[in-house]
């Protein structure tokens, strides 16, 4: 990642956590804590960015990034349920 790169993400980083502080202000609950809420926003952004170029550069298809993402939606959902289980039954 060239310089410039590094410096335009982490100006955006900052500008998204002025935001997140701005939506804090006017309404918390969505955005509790501040910090949490960046890192995932930040999380998403770099997972769309990824999917975006790879789709760009022809090495997978749309339908492969869907799929792939409803794939580990799935993986996270059943990951949930078994955390959860332990404590329900």
């Amino acid at each position: 990642m060239s310089q410039a790169d590094v410096d335009r993400y982490h100006a955006a980083m900052h500008a998204m956590q002025s935001g997140v502080a701005a939506e804090m202000f006017r309404d918390p609950k969505p955005t509790e804590p501040k910090h949490l809420r960046v890192g995932v926003n930040s999380a998403l952004l770099g997972s769309a960015a990824i999917g975006a170029l790879l789709i760009e550069k022809g090495v997978i298809t749309q339908d492969d990034y869907e799929r792939a993402m409803a794939d580990q939606a799935e993986r996270e959902k059943a990951a949930y349920e078994e955390r959860l289980g332990v404590h329900l039954h």
